[in-house]
């Protein structure tokens, strides 16, 4: 087992977690702005205002894009099982 195999595994491992994370956190990022934007223009200052949207937009991402991740989460798992021979020795 080399450097660069080692390295590689970790390469895929960041992009795998970041390909996962990344839908949720960009939507529920992007209705944080929105509402902020709406709170700035309204001047209501309700600091849960923002919870309520946030946790049904997640919810929304992880019904429409649930399957891809477990999908990408699986097809990572199942590489890592195929290469165990080449990380035992």
């Amino acid at each position: 087992m080399s450097l660069s195999f080692v390295i590689g595994i970790g390469k895929q491992a960041m992009m795998v977690a970041l390909m996962i994370a990344a839908p949720v956190l960009i939507a529920s990022m992007a209705i944080g702005l929105l509402v902020s934007i709406f709170q700035a223009a309204t001047q209501i200052q309700e600091q849960t205002l923002t919870f309520v949207p946030k946790v049904i937009t997640v919810i929304l991402v992880f019904l429409l894009m649930g399957s891809w991740m477990l999908k990408v989460l699986i097809q990572f798992v199942q590489t890592m099982f195929s290469n165990i021979t080449l990380i035992v020795k």
